[in-house]
């Protein structure tokens, strides 16, 4: 039998057997709270994305805590099959109440990739059910990210990601996301939304009306567009021309919802009417792994009525999860953090704008709430990338991490290349939190400019 090779861990005894995304190797985790997580070094680190936009209502509350000891303390597994809940059906019943009118029925998860694969199997048994078979093609935008397991990922608009696996999955049509600020045109903001919407109607007719089942979107962009924004005429443009073709439109809520922009979910603040929303992430804050489907009854009666909604998880509708889940909400309300989050948010992106005018290779600042994203270009005139070579995201995330400041960031033109960084702290993010966090990105973008030759005003 060949030996295992492993690399010692720098802040622990003996090797580590783990593999994750790379080789990269992190100090180990201590303790966490609030917005700072320590190392078992004594490090402390301000964490300025929430993990991977997740602990929403930060580290290691105690009334969450104390929530999940007294569902311990019962029973933390009960099989959805055997059993029913009372932490999942109150979770859904609390949920129900926050989520648009008719989003009234709740499918339960363990991640996002989990909740917008079951959005789209959802979708086709939905049109199965009801005579409309010929319907199976799901459009995306690209880029975009919805996910890692293969039915995700073939909604996922992302060229490093999906290459190769490709061969064993079906991927499905794109429309481009409406990355405006590029175009450099001179139409106005609301005829620029109008032409990217447009796009899915050009798509829709090309594929054929009659095959095409969904669109699916993140109105507020995750990792792949940088927390990127549409024009307020976008919106209710896609929604119309889904209407119009009969197409049910899906929300990708797993990052920009549960209050993350200062709304319960991104679309929000367009009142958007999607069919169905993906939620995860600050669902369970990152205290325990959990996702969720909504939709209205009139697609989930159908599939009902046929035999039944033909997926299922065994951790879905977890009774410990779901404490978690409803005890992170009763928080979020309690500590009114959704407000804060839109506060918050409006002060953060301030002094992101203010970075642009200081960093001219910064040439958009974007998002809602405490979504935010920048992204950087070698030349602000022309827009020209940095070279993929410097690995500017990357280059600029170590700089702040060594500064104790966790940033997050990947390509953003398909995964190959266009710099950038988000910025999504938890909610609970005060106003001294955010200068500091401003004054270490700062710093650190001084540091890239004079690594990369980038421009500096002043």
């Amino acid at each position: 039998m060949p030996q295992l090779e492993v690399q010692p861990c720098p802040d622990a005894e003996g090797p580590s057997h783990l593999f994750y995304l790379s080789s990269l190797r992190r100090p180990v985790v201590d303790r966490a709270e609030g917005i700072y997580v320590w190392t078992t070094d004594g490090r402390r680190f301000i964490d300025g994305s929430s993990g991977a936009m997740v602990v929403n209502i930060g580290h290691s509350n105690l009334n969450v805590l104390n929530a999940m000891k007294r569902q311990m303390e019962k029973a933390t597994f009960a099989y959805r099959l055997h059993f029913q809940n009372e932490p999942a059906e109150e979770l859904a019943r609390d949920l129900a109440r926050q989520l648009p009118q008719g989003l009234n029925r709740i499918f339960f998860v363990s991640g996002g990739s989990e909740a917008t694969e079951s959005c789209i199997k959802l979708a086709r048994q939905w049109a199965v059910a009801t005579g409309r078979s010929k319907r199976w093609k799901v459009i995306t935008r690209f880029p975009s990210y919805h996910g890692s397991t293969l039915g995700s990922l073939s909604v996922t608009g992302d060229d490093a990601l999906a290459e190769t696996f490709t061969p064993i999955m079906r991927v499905m049509p794109t429309v481009p996301a409406p990355t405006v600020w590029r175009d450099r045109d001179t139409i106005s903001i609301e005829q620029q939304g109008l032409r990217y919407a447009d796009t899915l109607e050009e798509k829709i007719l090309a594929e054929g009306p009659e095959t095409v089942l969904a669109f699916i979107m993140e109105p507020v962009g995750g990792a792949a567009t940088a927390a990127l924004v549409a024009p307020d005429s976008y919106y209710p443009r896609v929604r119309e021309i889904c209407d119009r073709y009969g197409i049910l439109l899906i929300h990708d809520e797993v990052m920009s919802g549960c209050g993350r922009t200062g709304k319960f979910l991104g679309g929000d603040h367009w009142n958007c009417r999607p069919d169905i929303v993906a939620l995860s992430k600050g669902l369970g804050s990152g205290y325990a792994p959990l996702g969720a489907l909504a939709a209205p009854m009139r697609l989930v009666e159908p599939l009902l009525a046929s035999g039944g909604f033909q997926h299922s998880h065994t951790y879905a509708g977890n009774p410990l999860a779901c404490a978690a889940g409803l005890a992170v909400l009763d928080e979020m309300h309690r500590l009114d953090l959704i407000a804060n989050a839109a506060v918050m948010g409006d002060v953060l992106i301030d002094e992101l704008k203010a970075l642009q005018k200081r960093f001219p290779f910064i040439v958009d600042a974007r998002g809602k709430g405490l979504l935010l994203g920048a992204e950087m270009v070698a030349d602000p005139e022309t827009l020209r990338p940095i070279d993929p070579a410097r690995n500017g995201t990357q280059r600029l995330l170590d700089l702040a991490y060594a500064r104790g400041l966790i940033i997050y960031g990947r390509k953003v033109k398909g995964g190959v290349e266009g710099d950038n960084f988000m910025v999504a702290p938890p909610m609970i993010i005060t106003r001294g939190q955010v200068g500091e966090m401003i004054a270490i990105i700062g710093d650190s973008l001084d540091a890239l400019a004079a690594e990369l030759d980038l421009p500096v005003e002043g």
